[in-house]
């Protein structure tokens, strides 16, 4: 299922290249954003969910495997360009994004499920997400095959991968335990930092390709919106399956549909070939799934005004 556009773009030619110096902030970037997600980490976010284990094991798994087999299928069923596959294994594999505790929060979503499951995705995120990665592209035919088109070593994308996500992990939590008040003063200003820092390299991308991506037309947004809507579909089955309240499908909903775009883009420009495919569907699905978080909660508070009238 391609279109004359994509074709026209020579996507298979197509590689995004930003420089060594502009993968090494990328780099820099990544730490500091891992590292701002562990000075955050408290050991009250893991007991929560001892209280209603269902919604969040169900979470779990949701994100872990759900979401990725539910990448693999569309895949399957779409047949898209290799890069654009490969970015949307890349993003489907990440852990859920910080954005959706605030989310959740102005949601009316119960919050504490959504932080213990960032919390828990992003401690695991260093030892399930490149294997995960690498287990999905490799069982997808004509991603397994893009990467055998580029200098791709398995072990050195796992230790280059491991070392980006385990080491300021490590730090960041080792740090809390010792300092915590300072831990808890820093690490939202890092997280800012990091984001900041993100968005320039993004930009910069965007300025210096914006004419390629434009190219790859209507089908790359559209490809990227089915994705992440049914991820939010996703997220809500979970919670119906696990019974949870309302409260707590809405917090599965929004954190599976919310996942770590900025990791996605940062793994793919520093441990894989830079393929402009995969970056253009990730950076789509990057401000996209924010849009949809605030039409999520214009629906849910549109709900409670509702239930409150009746």
């Amino acid at each position: 299922m391609q279109t004359a556009s994509m074709q026209s773009t020579n996507l298979d030619d197509f590689q995004l290249e930003l420089g060594s110096s502009s993968e090494i902030a990328l780099a820099i970037a990544l730490f500091v954003m891992m590292l701002s997600v562990a000075l955050s980490l408290v050991p009250v976010d893991f007991k929560k969910v001892l209280e209603k284990p269902r919604p969040y094991f169900a979470g779990v798994i949701g994100q872990i495997i759900g979401l990725p087999l539910l990448t693999y299928i569309i895949c399957l069923i779409v047949n898209p360009h290799p890069t654009l596959a490969l970015g949307m294994l890349i993003v489907a594999c990440c852990p859920g994004g910080t954005v959706s505790n605030l989310i959740s929060m102005i949601g009316k979503a119960n919050v504490a499920l959504s932080v213990s499951m960032t919390a828990t995705s992003s401690l695991f995120a260093a030892f399930c997400t490149p294997v995960t990665i690498l287990f999905w592209t490799s069982l997808y035919g004509p991603t397994a095959e893009l990467l055998q088109t580029v200098d791709f070593s398995v072990w050195q994308f796992l230790k280059q991968t491991f070392v980006l996500l385990a080491v300021p992990l490590t730090i960041g939590m080792s740090f809390r335990h010792f300092f915590p008040e300072i831990a808890r003063k820093i690490s939202k200003p890092l997280s800012l930092v990091a984001f900041l820092l993100l968005m320039v390299i993004i930009v910069a991308g965007l300025q210096k390709y914006w004419r390629d991506f434009l190219e790859m037309g209507a089908f790359v947004i559209g490809l990227a919106i089915v994705h992440n809507i049914l991820a939010f579909i996703l997220g809500y089955l979970m919670g119906v399956i696990s019974g949870a309240d309302r409260a707590s499908k809405r917090a599965l909903t929004i954190e599976i549909g919310i996942q770590n775009s900025g990791l996605a883009i940062v793994i793919l420009l520093t441990a894989l070939a830079g393929f402009g495919g995969a970056a253009a569907i990730i950076g789509v699905w990057g401000t996209w799934h924010i849009v949809a978080g605030l039409v999520l909660i214009s629906i849910f508070r549109w709900q409670d005004r509702r239930i409150q009238n009746v």
